[in-house]
């Protein structure tokens, strides 16, 4: 009964589909953001009539990108709060790294595998550092301290660390003969794969089954929204999910264009601007996560997204590319984007390693990311 009355729906009569689609309706009349869907049409029809402006897409894409990134974040919280933080937090990455997902696999299939490596690392990067750090402070302007779980914290910590580790390796491990080093990065590379994707499902297993105890929220919830009915929830997940993925197709095309434009470097498109627009969904969910004092969603997100490129995303690339790639490619980074992924993991394990935040922790976070994003701006292009 309880349960009907949240939702506000009555228990003992049928529901109607209008009835159903109430909440949905109500936060686009009420949240100004949502205003932008107007753009995702726009989108759709600027590509038919102006397929060359490129700038014109990629701005569109980009404003159509945030409202949809809205609306699968309030879809996410409601289910989240069935099923909980932890299972909430990893259903938010996996569908939140969908964007990252179709964005590497356009630029897979045409051999960019420059822009593909360079949007790995900055969606790792972007993840641990921003949207950490973002959430700190948000949810620290608003609550004095905030606590989360330290367990699930250093455990996605631990993964994000192995993963940067086998990333590594195939850098560090460099052969002089260029066809021997060939041969031996891309072997590597895929046995790598294979190993990072059995860790994850084993760490799926771990905190979501066997120890689940262990991963349960520390953080209070605020009294909030009721959340929206199950069925209009996952209705609205599939149906976002699948514009986003359409969207983020117009966007990758016409992303580099753009950034010649714009005057930023290739390397800083892939690093810092793919990420942050693909990250746009999970980003809405954590720092709305954050100001309502559920922090242990937002680590979740972050932290789970961070790793969930580095063990699943990144693996099942290199393993496509024999597939629908005009060549293998290998987890071979430039020796930079190492550098910071490491940097980003390791600052990550040394702030969440005590279970609470306040809003100067986030600005720590993102000091080290604003160093980085400087760094990738002002770096000529041929540095890379």
């Amino acid at each position: 009964r309880q349960a009907g009355h949240l939702y506000g729906i009555a228990e003992d009569r049928p529901v109607s589909r209008t009835e159903t689609m109430k909440p949905l309706l109500h936060e686009i009349r009420h949240n100004a953001l949502l205003w932008l869907l107007g753009f995702v049409p726009v989108v759709f029809v600027a590509v038919k009539l102006e397929p060359e402006s490129h700038t014109l897409l990629f701005v569109l894409s980009v404003l159509a990108i945030v409202p949809l990134a809205t609306l699968l974040s309030h879809a996410t919280e409601s289910v989240a709060a069935k099923t909980g933080d932890a299972a909430g937090g990893l259903l938010n990455a996996t569908l939140g790294n969908l964007t990252e997902l179709v964005i590497a696999l356009a630029a897979l299939k045409v051999g960019q595998y420059a822009l593909v490596k360079a949007s790995l690392a900055g969606a790792i990067v972007t993840n641990t550092l921003f949207m950490l750090g973002a959430s700190f402070l948000l949810g620290g302007l608003k609550h004095h301290v905030q606590e989360y779980n330290r367990v699930s914290a250093r455990m996605q910590g631990g993964l994000l660390f192995l993963a940067t580790i086998a990333l590594l390796i195939p850098s560090a491990m460099s052969v002089a003969d260029l066809a021997e080093g060939a041969r031996f990065t891309q072997t590597l590379s895929v046995g790598l794969a294979l190993l990072l994707i059995v860790a994850y499902a084993l760490g799926m297993l771990f905190s979501l089954k066997t120890h689940r105890e262990l991963f349960a929220s520390a953080g209070h919830d605020e009294e909030g929204e009721a959340p929206w009915p199950m069925s209009l929830a996952l209705g609205t997940l599939a149906g976002v999910t699948v514009l986003v993925a359409l969207v983020s197709e117009i966007f990758v095309e016409s992303v580099q264009v753009a950034a010649e434009d714009f005057g930023m470097t290739p390397v800083f498109v892939g690093f810092i601007v793919v990420a942050l627009v693909g990250g746009a969904a999970e980003m809405a969910s954590a720092f709305s996560a954050a100001r309502k004092n559920r922090l242990d969603l937002s680590v979740g997100i972050a932290l789970g997204s961070a790793s969930q490129i580095a063990l699943f995303v990144a693996p099942v690339l290199v393993l496509l590319s024999y597939v629908i790639g005009p060549e293998p490619m290998d987890l071979q980074f430039w020796s930079g984007a190492v550098v910071m992924m490491l940097i980003a993991t390791i600052t990550a394990m040394f702030v969440t390693v005590g279970g609470r935040s306040a809003w100067f922790v986030g600005v720590l976070l993102l000091m080290v990311y604003g160093v980085f994003a400087m760094t990738l701006y002002l770096m000529p292009p041929q540095a890379h």
